[in-house]
């Protein structure tokens, strides 16, 4: 586990802001030259802190006008069973976010479709026809009301 100082905070902030900055800007916003702004940024990559650099794209502006979370109960525990819904999480590219949780049900799931009927159609004629599922529980959301993939660093 690397350990993070100030100035690494300082980047990490900068960088989950804007990760299209130049080194230049980067190093000007944290009070460093260019040099040690560059190599701090690499050792972070390296060490797995930065695991990678995406564009943020809007829902709507793509199409995807609906979203919900899912909580799903497996019918067993199983290996067999685990790896089977792992694989079709991974398979799925509308399943945005997938967590195990605690409580009555085994996973949550982020999912997003053009619109509630291709929610309701890869729920009802891709996920639950696995044989796996015990049981579901979708909540739709209305409006989001704050996003951000920003650690509080």
């Amino acid at each position: 586990m690397p350990d993070l100082d100030d100035i690494d905070r300082r980047l990490l902030r900068l960088l989950q802001r804007d990760a299209t900055r130049s080194t230049q800007e980067l190093a000007e916003a944290a009070g460093l030259s260019t040099s040690p702004a560059w190599r701090r940024v690499r050792r972070l990559i390296e060490e797995g802190v930065i695991g990678r650099q995406v564009a943020l794209v809007a829902p709507a502006k793509a199409g995807l006008h609906a979203m919900a979370y899912v909580q799903v109960s497996l019918m067993d525990h199983t290996e067999p069973t685990l790896a089977r819904f792992d694989a079709f999480v991974q398979d799925h590219d509308q399943i945005m976010e997938c967590a195990t949780i605690t409580g009555s049900y085994d996973y949550q799931l982020k999912v997003v479709a053009a619109d509630p009927e291709g929610l309701e159609h890869f729920l009802m004629r891709q996920m639950l026809p696995l044989g796996i599922i015990r049981s579901t529980v979708t909540h739709f959301v209305l409006r989001q009301t704050k996003y951000t993939t920003a650690l509080p660093l």
